[in-house]
């Protein structure tokens, strides 16, 4: 059965980095940073951009789902409220045929690890 996983953390806690060295683990996969899909300048957020964006990342991984060369989609994104998670595979569930199995995993740091890492990228 494919997998999502979908990994979730703060701005600096790593989630891409994790991602990546997913890819080189996981047999036929496809990674998605949520990030990609609101690059926009200027950024603005309202309700409008932000159903926009839900819909472009539901729309985006039911695709990767869909498409037969891929077993294992890596999603990351900031998802600080798990309504988010559950939206954003409910969205995907009506676009996509073939069931999916949802894997969540959150990076969580301490105050003084994710001011270093902030820090770091300024």
């Amino acid at each position: 059965m494919k997998k999502l996983i979908m990994i979730s953390g703060t701005m600096g806690a790593g989630k891409t980095s994790v991602c990546i060295e997913l890819q080189k683990f996981l047999p036929e996969n496809v990674f998605l940073d949520g990030d990609w899909c609101w690059k926009a300048e200027p950024f603005v957020v309202n309700d409008e951009t932000k159903e926009m964006v839900m819909k472009n990342i539901a729309f985006l991984l039911a695709q990767f789902l869909s498409c037969s060369a891929y077993q294992n989609v890596i999603f990351c994104w900031v998802m600080d409220h798990q309504e988010i998670i559950d939206e954003l595979v409910a969205r995907v569930e009506e676009q996509t045929e073939e069931p999916f199995e949802v894997h969540g995993f959150t990076l969580t740091l301490t105050p003084e690890a994710l001011k270093e890492r902030i820090g770091k990228d300024i």
